[in-house]
């Protein structure tokens, strides 16, 4: 079993569809064979609530029942922007309408989610609007900061007791407008693919240890990685790249760099990025990804 208080991993229905894997099946293979027990789960708007009114949980209930089962931890996120492209998860009928009414729509969603989920007793917190205040990464991306606090104030009402963590933008920034979050999540990207081809982001362990001891020192809010990059980034979906352009960005070296670099932050636990990559690769045939990251995760 990999340590929960160390390392987490992201787990999207959408990935596991986007690469053809049976979701179910995946997350058997993260919980059993990978043997994570802390999880990032989605609670996809465009997913649950296809009609206005109309709500359908069975996806996510199962995955609860599953991690319940062999007793892991969930964050569960909340709102319409939530990991997983298009990074802003709007039903349809929702983007259609006014700006006004969508945002009721949106509250009103946000209330089903806590409401029916908040006796989970594996559900130890809460991920709000993930990378809220990004607008140039995505779709429909729609920045509403009184909004925000107003979601943010809303679970709080329904749930006092359970931590609720934020990211603000990506991988920089801290928090000093309201809704100041409970818990501060940051994402750590080292290779990233853009107009100009792949380059090197800017960020290093002593940026991130700077910022987290700012962080602490100016809000006493604990900080931790909510998103490694662990799967590749190109000029293509994954699934349409060869493994010799995903490894331009992320092969085993790269692995087993970044999470060296993220340990060195000293801010658990670490949530990685790329579970349903990892498995697919497996299922191609190429064991080698997930030992890089099995070996990697190892206690030191």
């Amino acid at each position: 079993m990999i340590d929960p208080t160390q390392f987490g991993v992201s787990f999207s229905i959408k990935q596991c569809r986007n690469f053809g894997l049976d979701p179910q099946e995946t997350l058997g293979w993260l919980i059993n064979k990978a043997g994570f027990r802390r999880f990032r789960l989605m609670s996809y708007w465009d997913e649950h609530e296809k009609t206005p009114g109309q709500y359908d949980f069975s996806e996510l209930d199962w995955q609860l029942q599953i991690i319940t089962k062999a007793g892991g931890e969930v964050t569960l996120c909340l709102g319409a922007r939530q990991p997983r492209w298009p990074e802003n998860h709007w039903p349809a009928w929702a983007w259609e309408a006014s700006k006004p009414e969508r945002s009721v729509a949106l509250l009103q969603y946000i209330r089903t989610v806590v409401q029916r989920y908040k006796n989970q007793g594996c559900i130890v917190s809460y991920q709000l609007e993930n990378e809220a205040l990004l607008v140039n990464f995505g779709q429909r991306a729609e920045v509403d900061r009184r909004r925000l606090r107003e979601e943010f104030a809303l679970v709080k009402a329904l749930d006092p007791d359970r931590p609720v963590i934020m990211t603000t933008s990506t991988s920089w920034g801290i928090p000093v407008r309201e809704p100041i979050p409970n818990i501060v999540g940051f994402s750590y990207y080292r290779i990233i693919y853009g107009s100009r081809g792949y380059s090197k982001a800017f960020h290093t362990p002593t940026l991130h240890r700077i910022r987290k001891w700012l962080i602490y020192e100016l809000l006493n809010r604990p900080v931790f990685i909510h998103e490694l990059q662990l799967e590749p980034w190109g000029p293509q979906a994954i699934w349409k790249m060869s493994s010799g352009e995903q490894a331009k960005s992320m092969g085993i070296d790269n692995i087993q760099r970044n999470i060296q670099l993220a340990r060195k932050v000293k801010a658990p636990p670490i949530d990685l990025w790329g579970g349903e990559w990892w498995y697919w690769r497996l299922k191609q045939g190429d064991a080698s990804i997930w030992q890089a990251v099995e070996a990697a995760t190892q206690p030191r």
